[in-house]
């Protein structure tokens, strides 16, 4: 699902909004990787007004876990979007209301072939980060989640389960090259975009922010229109062009900037707070 870039559309104080998609890092959580009290208790008088919030992220969900008992959406309700859409949780329930998955054949040739280009490639256990290489940016997608990063033998033996993300790491220019290859490989088959200039996203065929979150909509008989999307990096791009208040972040790449309704302040002041503040609750 493709949005393409529209003018800033005319700022509606009056909108009722009725869902609010939160990016994790760099948007909601401060560079520490904490949610302050002033964006919790925002949250909070959002849910209690009967705003569903969905903290929309692309990691695993249980590095989201951990950011939603610090929210407290296990009591107040809201929803975790995982793995970039492949994954939609109700906290409340724990039902997995959207979960989409890699076709097992592809993955022999995924964990393969990353070797050749230079790159790592790691994906994800029930409880943490499994990878081949310890290097850099394996280490920084653990710390990012808070989830233990585990060195096994061989990734492909390693998997539990059905993958709902691989995350390909290290140089741009050689993830650009091993993105041609997948694309190539695997045509429409699959999906492969970058997140940050260091992290490639290879996920099911249809899997971004935008398109769950439409799915989520529908079952909550809400419309575009009533979603405020906040975010700071490339795979926020779809959302934030997608939803009715598209936000970004002041820390946010100028590209996102560019697709934006409204640009708030940075993760660092509490710009999810003065989102939320001033478009839901209408105190400022």
């Amino acid at each position: 699902m493709i949005y393409t870039s529209q003018p800033p559309k005319p700022l509606d104080y009056d909108q009722e909004y009725k869902v609010i998609a939160l990016d994790l890092d760099g948007t909601l959580t401060n560079s520490r990787k904490e949610v302050s009290p002033r964006n919790i208790k925002a949250i909070h008088k959002a849910a209690a007004k009967g705003v569903h919030v969905v903290l929309a992220s692309g990691r695993p969900l249980p590095g989201i876990v951990p950011v939603a008992k610090e929210v407290g959406l296990f009591d107040v309700g809201g929803y975790m979007l995982a793995y970039n859409g492949s994954q939609v949780v109700d906290c409340r329930t724990g039902e997995s209301l959207i979960h989409r998955a890699l076709p097992e054949e592809y993955y022999p040739e995924i964990c393969r072939s990353y070797r050749e280009f230079g790159v790592n490639l790691l994906t994800y256990s029930s409880t943490g980060v499994i990878t081949e290489n310890k290097e850099k940016y394996a280490e920084m997608e653990s710390r990012i989640c808070r989830i233990p990063l585990t060195k096994v033998p061989v990734l492909l033996d390693a998997i539990e389960g059905p993958v709902g993300k691989f995350l390909a790491t290290g140089e741009y220019e050689k993830l650009k090259n091993f993105q041609a290859y997948l694309q190539k490989t695997f045509g429409d088959r699959i999906n492969v975009f970058f997140s940050e200039t260091f992290f490639l996203e290879i996920v099911p065929p249809g899997i971004e922010k935008a398109a769950s979150l439409e799915k989520l909509l529908a079952l909550l008989g809400c419309s575009r229109e009533q979603l405020i999307a906040c975010g700071d990096s490339m795979n926020d791009t779809t959302m934030v062009s997608y939803a009715g208040l598209g936000v970004a972040m002041e820390n946010a790449q100028p590209s996102l900037k560019s697709r934006a309704d409204y640009i708030t302040d940075t993760n660092d002041n509490d710009g999810v707070a003065e989102v939320i503040e001033k478009f839901i609750l209408h105190e400022i």
